[in-house]
């Protein structure tokens, strides 16, 4: 791995991550408004899926396919779809704050899944970085006085969290590696959107915006933490590999508590300064070890 690509790779990893992060600057108007948690998601991925085409189609990438590809493309957006539906389940039987932090879990399953699958050497910066993540997304949470563990909302949780790992292993992972990220992008949304079509369908029901200016909220939720997100994801997999990917995961949190003190005029109080704290120092620690490592590689290369 180049150091060209290392810097790419880290950079648009924490690009995806931040824009990510603002799924809540969009879609808690979209709540307030009315609108359901699926049809919220359907929106999103439905805004999402021509800004992507668009976007495959200007830089040449195109959306043609291979045959051997269209069923790893299907399970991994049916995957990607399920995670987002499942987190948001969770929400109906515990706080979405705690259902938020314990989602990332998920740079561990990834790190798990790396190591004991593709004997990925797990290495002790990984270490340092998962427990220093982990302490600031602790000191994040501010659930409220005598909140409870749901074990229903737990495992909501953890197939969320499974279900995404799962999928960031295999975007790097499986004949889909070799797929351009903008046509990987635009299929994994595609796929992802029959979740959210057929809980509809299921439901009998689908909520629209009441507010005309609200469909700009819909348009900004396909385009950043959807579009914008997803290609940049799918390009530091393929640059930097999924671990690394998924431990800048948590810097999502970090966009989404100064959105909360910026927009929605939240306190930011000292626990939260230092949870945001912790969490730049592990995403820090993530890219200076892997820019070293890389840096090392292409000396070696050239010397």
């Amino acid at each position: 791995m180049t150091l060209g690509k290392s810097i790419k790779g880290y950079s648009l990893g924490v690009i995806a991550a931040a824009t990510y992060g603002l799924n809540p600057l969009f879609a808690l108007p979209l709540y307030a408004d009315g609108m359901d948690a699926n049809s919220v998601l359907l929106f999103r991925y439905l805004a999402g899926i021509p800004i992507v085409a668009i976007v495959a189609l200007l830089t040449g990438d195109g959306l043609s396919i291979k045959r051997n590809e269209i069923i790893p493309l299907a399970v991994m957006g049916l995957l990607m779809g399920y995670s987002s539906l499942s987190l948001f389940e969770s929400y109906n039987c515990m706080e979405a704050s705690i259902a938020s932090t314990m989602l990332f879990v998920y740079p561990l399953m990834v790190a798990v899944i790396m190591t004991v699958v593709y004997h990925e050497k797990f290495t002790w910066l990984t270490g340092v970085c998962l427990v220093t993540a982990g302490a600031g997304l602790v000191l994040l949470y501010n659930g409220k006085p005598g909140a409870t563990l749901d074990p229903v909302g737990v495992a909501w949780v953890m197939t969320s969290a499974l279900s995404y790992a799962i999928v960031l292993v295999g975007i790097n992972r499986s004949t889909l590696a070799s797929i351009p990220s903008n046509r990987l992008t635009f299929y994994l949304l595609l796929f992802g959107a029959l979740i959210f079509i057929v809980q509809a369908a299921v439901k009998g029901n689908v909520t629209t915006p009441t507010d005309n200016i609200l469909w700009l909220n819909v348009l900004a939720l396909g385009l950043l933490p959807t579009a914008i997100s997803l290609i940049c994801t799918a390009v530091a997999i393929h640059c930097i590999g999924s671990t690394p990917t998924a431990l800048l995961g948590v810097f999502e949190p970090v966009t989404a508590v100064l959105c909360g003190v910026l927009v929605f005029n939240e306190q930011l109080t000292g626990r939260d300064t230092t949870g945001l704290v912790l969490i730049m120092i592990s995403v820090m620690l993530v890219i200076a070890g892997g820019l070293r490592k890389s840096k090392s590689a292409e000396e070696i290369t050239t010397g």
